[in-house]
């Protein structure tokens, strides 16, 4: 299953690799993958051997105020990504979909949807959406900069340092005022 898995989302990315799709590609039936990995999300993690769940974390880090959410977002993606190490599942996953077309699909649309997507619908100002892209946009520079390219000092910097300069950034985007032009 998790074999195929992994090529219906490389092939269709997150969005068309429907459960039933990567049964059948499995000579499985669809309530077997459900059995074993709940969901779409659920599969996509185990196949791409992703070590959380973005989703429960989103979920509980949306569950405090949102005056805070820049420093608790930044502080747990760091948590979880100084833990992985450089040679993790998602090390690998980001530094393919730098080069691969498919891989660079199906992660946008896996983090658009678990990730961005539920930081958007927290978010209580206009352009919800930019705002939320523009987080990702500085967590995603901030995977590449500190774990793929390894620039120092940034690389080896203390988490809380980074917390400190990141976050502030992050939470103007999620309830500061930003130039809104772009939309």
């Amino acid at each position: 299953m998790l074999a195929a898995a992994r090529r219906m989302f490389t092939e269709r990315g997150y969005d068309a690799a429907t459960l039933r799709l990567i049964a059948r590609e499995a000579g499985v039936d669809a309530g077997m993958v459900r059995h074993y990995f709940v969901d779409k999300a659920g599969l996509f993690r185990a196949a791409m051997e992703l070590p959380i769940d973005p989703g429960a974390v989103i979920a509980s880090l949306l569950a405090g105020d949102l005056e805070s959410l820049g420093e608790r977002l930044v502080r747990q993606f760091l948590t979880e990504w100084d833990r992985a190490g450089n040679s993790s599942a998602m090390v690998i996953l980001v530094r393919s979909a730098m080069t691969h077309d498919e891989s660079n699909r199906m992660l946008r649309q896996f983090i658009t949807s678990q990730v961005l997507g539920r930081i958007a619908a927290a978010v209580d100002a206009p352009d919800r959406a930019l705002r939320a892209s523009l987080i990702g946009s500085q967590l995603v520079g901030l995977v590449v900069a500190r774990y793929i390219v390894e620039v120092e000092p940034l690389a080896s910097a203390d988490p809380e340092t980074v917390v400190a300069a990141v976050a502030p950034t992050v939470q103007r985007y999620l309830t500061g005022p930003i130039d809104l032009r772009l939309s």
